[in-house]
């Protein structure tokens, strides 16, 4: 029997993860939500069928009653999701940057108490967390190293949650903050970029890009750059979806597709 999706968001990457579910035999889109919904009902891509729609999350998978529930919306709509999917006994999959800890403290709790998985990441592309996980071993022989994100320009937060993600990943495992150099003057406020446990961390937005990181680490006489590019959002899918299979095999909160890689 195939499992019943549910997909948060109707951007980007909500049509593409709607679009991949359609294609898996042992995957069924069941409903869509999304704050603009309008119609009861929405066509799916592969022109199957239509698949419930609505604005309101929890009435939505009452009626439905997803087992996974995928969001990629935004940071003030995914914990409302994350609540109305638990609430029918669905676990959710998120991909939304820019989550509180409090709320992620909040999902861990209830996902302990109700005994349901989820999964909570910053990046899908598996490329991407492989170079994260390149630069935690690369951290514990460096004292320097800056992170140069690049995103398209409609991307609403900056810096981008898998940069943040990378700096306190790397932190972690030298089991202290870089050292950042100083810089006299700033003829540009701003110019150095921002600092997360004394990683220097750079945004670039621009349209024709997708998502691009660059962890840069210096030391005396080298330098060390790991670099991962995602050129189409095409390069997430098969880690949401081997998120959604793994989700169910899950009775806590896992933060970051590492831990389902096998990676910690």
């Amino acid at each position: 029997m195939a499992v019943r999706v549910a997909i948060s968001g109707t951007g980007r990457m909500g049509r593409e993860v709607l679009a991949a579910l359609c294609r898996e035999p042992d995957l069924e889109p069941v409903a869509v939500v999304s704050r603009s919904a309008r119609e009861e009902y929405l066509p799916l891509p592969d022109g199957s069928g239509l698949v419930p729609f609505g604005a309101d999350p929890l009435p939505l998978f009452q009626r439905t009653q997803p087992q996974v529930v995928v969001d990629f919306t935004h940071a003030d709509f995914a914990p409302r999701v994350a609540r109305a999917a638990l609430e029918v006994g669905a676990r959710p999959v998120i991909g939304t940057s820019g989550l509180s800890d409090a709320f992620l403290e909040e999902l861990r709790e209830e996902c302990r108490r109700r005994r349901l998985g989820a999964i909570v990441a910053a990046n899908f592309a598996i490329g991407g967390v492989l170079m994260v996980h390149l630069a935690k071993i690369a951290a514990r022989y460096f004292d320097v190293a800056e992170v140069i994100e690049m995103h398209h320009d409609q991307k609403a937060d900056a810096p981008s949650g898998t940069a943040m993600a990378t700096a306190r990943a790397m932190a972690r495992a030298r089991g202290r903050p870089f050292r950042r150099p100083e810089t006299q003057r700033e003829n540009l406020p701003g110019t150095r970029g921002g600092e997360l446990e004394g990683v220097t961390i750079h945004s670039v937005r621009l349209p024709g890009l997708v998502a691009h990181q660059e962890v840069v680490f210096g030391g005396p006489g080298q330098v060390l750059t790991i670099r991962h590019d995602s050129t189409s959002r095409e390069s997430f899918i098969p880690g949401v979806l081997l998120a959604v299979r793994r989700v169910l095999e899950l009775d806590e909160l896992v933060v970051g597709l590492e831990g389902v890689l096998g990676l910690e």
